[in-house]
């Protein structure tokens, strides 16, 4: 569980990233939770676009991935959204207390 204060980090880090993963019309498949799951494995925090077209809102979407990924949603905003997992091997970001 991410406290504000980590949140606040993680945010500040996503601001300037583009999305990686989107999610169209065929929803949250097996092919794009594995997509997911390595691409949080090599960054630990990415940005996720849920399209006009596709059967979710960005929150749905944001707390099904995150669930299936094992990961935390950071943050929602419109169509996007950033998810965070820590990678315990070589972490990236050194989270505040």
């Amino acid at each position: 569980m991410l406290t504000g204060k980590q949140r606040s980090y993680l945010r500040g880090k996503g601001n300037q990233m583009n999305p990686i993963v989107q999610i169209g019309k065929d929803g949250i498949n097996s092919n794009l939770v594995e997509q997911t799951d390595d691409a949080l494995e090599a960054r630990e925090l990415i940005k996720v676009r849920a399209l006009n077209n596709s059967l979710y809102t960005a929150r749905e979407a944001a707390d099904e991935l995150a669930e299936e990924c094992g990961a935390e949603v950071v943050q929602v905003i419109g169509n996007v959204f950033l998810i965070y997992r820590r990678n315990d091997e070589d972490p990236i970001y050194n989270l505040p207390n």
